[in-house]
């Protein structure tokens, strides 16, 4: 698990094949402001939850493209000269080297996809 003074981020995979996945069970849950778990693998991919309120660093991901898809909430990501926002049901994917800021002004739930080796802080 790597931990940060703002976040808390866990890279290992929680939930293997075949084993059902309680999203509102985990938000019930949480109590941290900035949470990010890595749910499962798909292929060579993995599927990420976050559980966000107020601002991420910003960073770019040099080798991989990462998607956002918000379930509850709002998500603002910061881009250089705009702001995307998303609503739930609606999804965004972030080229890689693209640098980029999520923000959210509150409570916020949302999936994340991208490489296996991902790093979620980026590089």
């Amino acid at each position: 698990m790597k931990e940060r003074k703002d976040y808390s981020i866990s890279t290992d995979v929680k939930y293997g094949q075949f084993e059902v996945i309680d999203v509102p069970a985990v938000v019930a849950g949480c109590t941290e402001k900035w949470f990010n778990q890595t749910l499962t693998r798909v292929n060579d991919s993995v599927v990420r939850l976050g559980i966000v309120q107020g601002e991420f660093h910003w960073h770019k991901h040099k080798n991989d493209d990462e998607f956002f898809f918000v379930l509850e909430g709002r998500l603002l990501v910061d881009l250089p000269g705009r702001t995307i926002e998303l609503l739930p049901s609606q999804g965004l994917t972030i080229p890689k080297s693209v640098m980029h800021r999520p923000r959210a002004p509150q409570k916020t739930v949302m999936l994340m996809v991208g490489s296996r080796t991902i790093e979620p802080t980026g590089d």
